[in-house]
């Protein structure tokens, strides 16, 4: 079964070391992709959080209908991918 484009999303910020860099770009493109659809909007939220732009995060936040979670990004991510 392929991979959906939502874990290849989680799967380059998780190669990235959830950092800033190619792997944050490429999964930062995937979600523009898929702009609209909640877990790649959420997922946006938190590669802006990852970015320190919590201006624009807090955008993301709010075109997902998501709180920014109060744990590490590494838990959001996760909890992104179980409701993806």
């Amino acid at each position: 079964m392929p991979k959906s484009d939502l874990q290849a999303a989680i799967d380059y910020l998780k190669a990235g070391n959830y950092a800033l860099g190619q792997d944050w770009e490429e999964a930062h493109e995937i979600c523009q992709a898929h702009e609209g659809k909640q877990p790649f909007d959420w997922l946006h939220a938190v590669i802006h959080r990852i970015e320190g732009d919590d201006r624009n995060a807090g955008y993301w936040y709010k075109r997902a209908g998501k709180e920014r979670h109060s744990g590490t990004v590494e838990e959001e991510v996760e909890l992104v991918r179980a409701a993806g």
